[in-house]
Order: structure tokens, then C-alpha cells, then sequence
């Protein structure tokens, strides 16, 4: 059995991490200057010129050698590792306030709009 690695497909790789960018092969496409269809024949093959691979890895906002060593297990953990530290993290989403303070600012604010607008009509009635 041979223990020879599968070379890396670089054009998926590209594909799939436009993919997670929420990017569409059209928007690389106008961003790199080239058709739709040419970044499809690019995203379907195994190898790429490097000076292109330059300006994809730039256009997606990653270098070269992130594209190149991009692996769908590593960002499968990295996102789990995420959520396994939130979920134990329990510092993760506190609030710096007291939510009832602030329910009860805005209830006496509300009651001084209240008086003060009593006062106003109170004068006008008594102007009459």
C-alpha cells in the first residue's frame, strides 16, 4: 500500500474558501478581471499559476500560503473550538450593565415627560 500523499488541489481550496466568504465565482471573477468562466476552469484544476494564486489569495483577503495549506478539518475545529469556549466561557456575552437599572432610568425618565407635560397643560389652562 503506498503512503504517498494525494497532491493538493489547490483550485478547490480556492473554491471553498470563496465559498465561506459568501462570495460568488462572479464577484472573484470582476474582482481579478477574468470571466466567470475562467475562475471555473481555475477552481477545477490542481494547479495554478502562482502569480494568479497571488492575486486570488489577495482578492480574498488571505495570503498564499493559507490557500495552500486551507483544510476543511482545520476550519471544522477552529469553529468548534469557538463554540466549546463560549459555551464554557461564561464571561463570553455579560453585560456590563444591570438590565433593570436601565428598565428603571427609562420608567422614571417616562414619569418626569408625564409631569412635565401636566405642568405645561396646567398653565394653559390657567391662562384662559
Amino acid at each position: 500500500m503506498s503512503t504517498t500523499t494525494k497532491p493538493s488541489h489547490i483550485g478547490r481550496k480556492i473554491s471553498r474558501i470563496r465559498e465561506l466568504k459568501d462570495m460568488k465565482q462572479e464577484a472573484l471573477a470582476q474582482a481579478l478581471g477574468m470571466s466567470q468562466q475562467s475562475v471555473s476552469t481555475m477552481e477545477n484544476s490542481e494547479t495554478i499559476d502562482e502569480d494568479k494564486l497571488k492575486e486570488v489569495a489577495k482578492v480574498l483577503g488571505m495570503t498564499v500560503e493559507a490557500i495552500k495549506n486551507f483544510s476543511e478539518e482545520a476550519v471544522i475545529n477552529y469553529f468548534n473550538n469557538i463554540y466549546d469556549n463560549a459555551a464554557f466561557n461564561k464571561h463570553y456575552n455579560d453585560c456590563t450593565f444591570n438590565p433593570l437599572d436601565k428598565v428603571v432610568e427609562l420608567y422614571e425618565r417616562l414619569v418626569q415627560a408625564e409631569k412635565d407635560k401636566n405642568e405645561y397643560l396646567e398653565k394653559l389652562l390657567n391662562k384662559k
